[in-house]
């Protein structure tokens, strides 16, 4: 069918919902707009499907959830009545229509006999994964669209495990899904009758409670956060997400006195009103903890995206300003600080493992070598990460101490299979505490890890392409780049690549090895002066993506080297 053919099938749906019907209306007139919306289905990615919201097939509204819930209805009950009897925990963040997409996911479950587990307010991501294992449901949706613009919501779904769901169901749903004629008949039961039959249940307290206990693990030496709890001055902000009511009663529970919440941005705010972006990976979204920090002569400035899976940091640098660190800078803080302390106390397993994906910095893996400590790269997506520790507790072959990518997620303690800000903030405040007893702060900790393993320094670069020429344009680019394999990027020669489509790693001496990956649309480069960079598509924006990392002795020769090498990757992306 043509996108034309669905727009009218859309636009002369008697019972099409009123402000979907506005929007169809605003967009009469605007065939580019008409064609975005419905040219194509939006497509599950590397977490889930995500897109703007509004009228079409390629939107995020409550007929593509019911589309995409649908599906998942269906591949639940070709599991059979005890998957169905189950059931499926629904969590949500703070977007315009959350809670609504939310609800149309339990009712259209519902028309299926599924119970599904509904939080009555907003929760973080990290607390749904939790709920799917503690409710020993058999899946579990989250509505959100992470760190995404205000215009933007989305659905993840997870298994299980409480991992977001991996490749081979992920495609089993995809097929339910794209199988489904159209989403505008999709059947939804009755809420309250729902309710009088038992199958939605809303859960709140009783699930926060045992995830409130859980991360209580997190903490590795309380002690030190005793010993420094009344000198200590952290500021924390959910940037108008789910983060703050956990966060609170996690820092409390650790034994943190003296936590400085942002009154602007505790509250839940979907059009994230105080920042220009909701992300944690961007300075701007530090602009207003860093007034609570000058103010208060705080240590350390934490920030977690609307829902609560990714968490990011400003450290306070000698001369009193503030530094946004990056996501491999604390993941390599938290690594060092991990075993560290685990070797203190004899308590240090020989088969520890950390895993990051293979777009994340080797700093943490340097690190963790240093304490004999295995490093285990994976797909970037923290399904794969979820997917290791499950392969751990069947097979008994490693103890997994930390999980991280350098897009600001992090896992501590495996009780959530996804990334958990709640978890890793706790933690950064532990790492904190611990600099601090050594008369430092978290900046001179790093500087000290630069001294001891190299100066590691990593970049990304995200180049928008929007609509069907854009992924065409991705498509074309990635195609070229293995039809003519680059041997070298700013006169650094090449001396291995992979390719993680058709799982081959080639040496310069012409060798070709398998790689024992999942297939991802991924090419990697591995330069011979210990650089390395990557390019892959996003997997849930119209974007392609570029990774480099570098390693050098100093902070100036490593800074020299990443922007020698981003620029050379900026032409090879104009070409």
């Amino acid at each position: 069918m043509t996108w034309e053919a669905t727009y009218h099938m859309w636009q002369d749906f008697t019972d099409l919902d009123a402000e979907m019907k506005e929007d169809l209306d605003r967009m009469a007139d605007d065939e580019e707009a008409l064609e975005d919306a419905f040219y194509q289905p939006l497509k599950f990615g590397t977490a889930g499907m995500r897109g703007v919201i509004g009228a079409g097939i390629n939107r995020m509204n409550i007929y593509t959830v019911r589309q995409a819930t649908e599906g998942l209805a269906q591949l639940i009950t070709s599991y059979g009545e005890e998957a169905k009897q189950r059931g499926v925990a629904i969590a949500y963040d703070s977007r315009h229509y959350s809670p609504e997409f939310a609800l149309e996911a339990a009712k259209t479950l519902g028309a299926h006999g599924i119970k599904a587990y509904l939080f009555s307010s907003l929760r973080p991501t990290p607390e749904l994964s939790f709920a799917v294992r503690e409710l020993h449901a058999i899946s579990g949706i989250m509505v959100t669209a992470s760190h995404n613009p205000p215009e933007y919501n989305g659905y993840k779904v997870y298994g299980e495990d409480g991992g977001q769901m991996p490749p081979e169901a992920a495609d089993q749903l995809t097929e339910y899904v794209t199988a489904i004629e159209s989403p505008l008949i999709i059947e939804v039961a009755d809420e309250e009758e729902l309710k009088a039959q038992e199958l939605l249940e809303i859960i709140d307290e009783a699930v926060d409670a045992k995830y409130l206990e859980a991360v209580k693990g997190v903490t590795v030496r309380p002690e030190i956060i005793a010993e420094q709890a009344d000198n200590l001055k952290i500021v924390y902000t959910p940037l108008h997400g789910t983060g703050q009511m956990l966060v609170e009663r996690t820092l409390a529970n650790a034994g943190f006195k003296h936590p400085i919440f942002v009154d602007e941005q505790k509250e839940p705010d979907a059009n994230f009103s105080t920042v220009q972006s909701p992300n944690p990976e961007e300075s701007g979204a530090f602009e207003v903890a860093e007034k609570y920090g000058r103010a208060y002569d705080a240590d350390l400035l934490i920030a977690t995206d609307p829902d609560a899976d990714r968490m990011g940091a400003s450290v306070r640098r000698p001369d009193g300003s503030y530094q946004v660190i990056t996501g491999n800078q604390i993941a390599a803080l938290m690594t060092h600080y991990i075993l560290t302390a685990k070797q203190s106390q004899n308590d240090l397993p020989t088969d520890g493992v950390i895993m990051k994906s293979i777009v994340s910095s080797e700093m943490a893996a340097t690190i963790a070598k240093d304490f004999d400590i295995e490093t285990i790269d994976v797909l970037t997506g923290f399904k794969f990460i979820a997917e290791k520790i499950h392969q751990f507790e069947q097979d008994h072959s490693h103890t997994f101490l930390f999980g991280f990518e350098e897009s600001y997620g992090y896992l501590v303690e495996p009780f959530v299979r996804d990334k958990d800000a709640v978890q890793a903030t706790v933690l950064l405040a532990e790492v904190a505490a611990y600099y601090q007893a050594q008369g430092q702060t978290i900046y001179d900790g790093l500087q000290q890890l630069y001294a001891t393993y190299g100066y590691f320094l990593e970049r990304t670069v995200s180049i928008k392409m929007d609509g069907q020429s854009g992924q065409a344009k991705i498509k074309a680019l990635m195609d070229d780049l293995r039809a003519n394999p680059l041997t070298q990027l700013a006169e650094t020669s090449v001396v291995m690549s992979e390719d993680y489509d058709s799982l081959e790693r080639r040496h310069d001496n012409g060798d070709v090895e398998k790689m024992a990956f999942d297939q991802a649309n991924v090419l990697k480069y591995y330069l011979a002066d210990n650089s390395w960079f990557a390019i892959r598509p996003s997997g849930t924006e119209p974007k392609i993506k570029c990774y480099v990392g570098v390693v050098s002795d100093t902070a100036d020769e490593s800074r020299a080297k990443v922007d020698r090498y981003e620029e050379a990757i900026a032409q090879l992306l104009a070409e």
